[in-house]
């Protein structure tokens, strides 16, 4: 693709030149996202095509889901704040180079998410929230909509998380269980956001294990919490986490609900999947918050 102008631009301009792709490349967008989230992920996935030579479009292929993964990070890191393992986040940022996204959000380190810390100077590219305006993080949350417009994904989600654990034998303490969700949330064009912050740094936790060394993971997908884990290392955590986030796919559904939980020592509401069984309704603290009131003002038009 072209270098020197816009990116709006340059896809329309290459998209004019390559009119059979142009409906190939629409069908690839997230009903989720909003305008300029799609411009963005799109340019990114098509300065990139050429990378991958084995994408053929109209045809499913490892490397297109590979590339549409890496795409749907970049732009949940960009828009969402999310964070992956360093080789991914290396990954994209090498990927996105030329890619310009204007009014990108504007992120705090993990220390000001959990009021422990000061900015640096140049931020974190690996923070897992927005600046945000005293008064307004925390009165903020999904609006009442959002459920709808996320069930139709979750109820795609929990058939293919059924049909792999029906593939694996069940659900069990010896599966990869972080494998079996990220692959099917992958084969569902979408990819989980994992945020780890240190255990002792988590408020809102008992005091004994707030005492305790380690990691927590929280898990979400399209904003909606899935899980949290505790463990000795990101690994351990996030194993545990997906592990608490299969257990909502052992019911007959899943049901994105808005419910209460604490973050950053306030009640806020939150996107969560829930399945059928009734459980204790507490959840651990939320350590992000993708509902901040910067992050609602660009729906889909």
């Amino acid at each position: 693709m072209a270098e020197g102008r816009s990116g709006e631009d340059i896809v329309s301009e290459y998209l004019d030149q390559n009119p059979h792709l142009v409906e190939w490349v629409e069908s690839l967008r997230g009903g989720h996202e909003t305008n300029k989230q799609w411009h963005a992920r799109r340019e990114f996935f098509l300065r990139n095509m050429e990378t991958f030579p084995t994408v053929q479009p109209g045809f499913p292929s490892p490397s297109l889901d590979r590339l549409l993964s890496l795409s749907i990070c970049w732009a949940n890191h960009i828009f969402l704040g999310c964070r992956y393992p360093q080789p991914v986040m290396d990954r994209i940022k090498e990927m996105a180079e030329g890619v310009v996204v204007n009014d990108a959000p504007v992120r705090k380190t993990r220390d000001e998410i959990l009021g422990k810390g000061k900015r640096t100077a140049g931020g974190d590219d690996d923070s897992c929230a927005k600046r945000t305006k005293p008064g307004n993080p925390f009165k903020q949350g999904p609006p009442p909509q959002a459920p709808a417009e996320h069930q139709p994904f979750f109820n795609r989600l929990y058939k293919a998380v059924a049909w792999k654990l029906v593939s694996a034998g069940g659900f069990g303490p010896n599966l990869d269980h972080f494998e079996i969700l990220r692959a099917c949330t992958e084969s569902s064009k979408e990819s989980l956001s994992c945020v780890f912050v240190p255990l002792k740094d988590i408020p809102d936790l008992p005091a004994a294990r707030s005492q305790k060394e380690g990691q927590v993971c929280e898990l979400r997908c399209q904003t909606v919490y899935l899980g949290t884990g505790y463990g000795r290392d990101e690994a351990a955590a996030r194993a545990m986490a997906s592990k608490e986030a299969l257990k909502a796919f052992q019911g007959r559904k899943v049901t994105v609900k808005i419910c209460r939980r604490r973050f950053n020592g306030r009640d806020v509401e939150d996107l969560v999947l829930l399945d059928d069984q009734p459980r204790n309704p507490g959840f651990p603290p939320a350590i992000s918050y993708p509902f901040q009131p910067e992050q609602q003002g660009d729906g889909p038009s």
